[in-house]
Formats: C-alpha cells, structure tokens, sequence
C-alpha cells in the first residue's frame, strides 16, 4: 500500500497513462487502496487539471466515471519538443539556408500578431501593454510589467517556453521585440535575453513614442 501522498498521486499518474482510462474502483484495486483515498486523490488532481472526468454508459446498470489524464497532465509526462524543433529547422537550414529559417519565423510572428490584436482594440498604450503581459502569461512566459520612475516600462518574462529553439537561433529573439515594437508601436529595448543571457529572464525595456 503507497503511504506516501505524492507517490500515491505518481502512481495513479502513471496507471492513467497506461491504462488511459480507469475508474475509481480499478485504480484503487490496481494500487491496494481504499476507494475513498483514490477519490481524494482523483478529487486534488481534478482541481488542478491535472486528470478529467467522463461518464461513461454501460450496456447493464448505471452509467459510471471514468478517469483520464488532461492535456496538462499528459504534458507533465517527458516530451522532448526542442530537440525535434531544432532537428528541423537545422535542416530546414541546411536545404534553403537562414532566409529560409527567418522567413518561417516571420510567418510566426505575424499569425501571433493577429491574434494579439484582437485582444487591444480600442485599447490605449499602457492597456495593450497589460494586454501583451496577459496573452502570455497565458502562453507560459511568466510575465509581469513594471513601470519606471522616468515614464518607461519594464516587460519581465520569467520564462520562456521556446527558450532551447532561441538558443539554436536567436532570430526568435528579434521577432519577439519586432512583435512588441508593432504591437506597442513603441521603442524596445532588450535589456537582457535569457538565450543568450546568465540570468534566465528577459527583460525589456519599453518606451512609448
């Protein structure tokens, strides 16, 4: 019997992704458990989004819950994006050259610019600068902007969900200030890139014109 809280929850993590789905009772009798510490497991996860729940209809008697990983619980499981990223613009590279790889992330920039301003219409500068913070934070870059005593602001990102593909090729880092610099129409700064940088944030410095 697990009696340790997170190796119960890593167990159960790990049958839901290998049995895909699983009910409550199954779970319990896979893990030598009672069915109400499952549930209170189950219940944890549920909240965090780590599992979702499906009622699923039998033939005979009632219909039951099912349990299944989400999408963020199968993205805590190991993924290995950068690398094949990196494999194929390698050779994207390598067939047509780095015009070829920039125009790619030109095409990027510019979807993501599309969207972006659909969220600041009408919207002032410093509302689409919050704006942009939010847009991604929702995209897993930790942002938060700061506003500086002589008038300009400061765009923190903490992280940076692409940082492995800018190592590679930092033109990702020009398109994100050219996507700030169009979005803001406002002088930026980087002021430090954790691509290239020691300190594992970037920072940049905005100024409206």
């Amino acid at each position: 019997m697990a009696t340790k809280t997170t190796s119960t929850r890593e167990q159960i993590l790990s049958l839901l992704k290998r049995e895909r789905q699983l009910t409550v009772s199954a779970i319990a009798h896979e893990l030598d458990i009672t069915e109400m510490a499952v549930r209170r497991h189950l219940n944890t996860l549920e909240r965090d989004d780590i599992v979702e729940t499906t009622l699923l209809r039998q033939a005979m008697g009632r219909p039951t819950n099912v349990y299944q990983l989400s999408h963020s619980g199968q993205e805590m499981f190991p993924r290995d994006y950068a690398t094949l990223a990196i494999e194929l613009l390698k050779n994207l590279e390598e067939l047509d050259g780095a015009t070829k790889v920039k125009a790619l992330f030109d095409m990027r920039t510019e979807r993501i610019k599309k969207k972006y301003e659909k969220r600041m219409f009408l919207k002032d500068f410093q509302e689409k600068l919050y704006e942009i913070a939010r847009l991604q934070n929702e995209n897993g870059f930790m942002a938060e902007v700061t506003e500086e005593p002589d008038g300009t602001y400061v765009l923190k990102q903490f992280n940076c969900p692409i940082a492995e593909v800018a190592k590679e090729f930092p033109v990702v880092c020009e398109c994100e200030k050219n996507l700030l610099t169009e979005l803001l129409n406002a002088e930026v700064q980087v002021i430090n890139c954790m691509a290239t940088g020691q300190d594992g944030h970037c920072y940049y410095k905005i100024s409206p014109k």
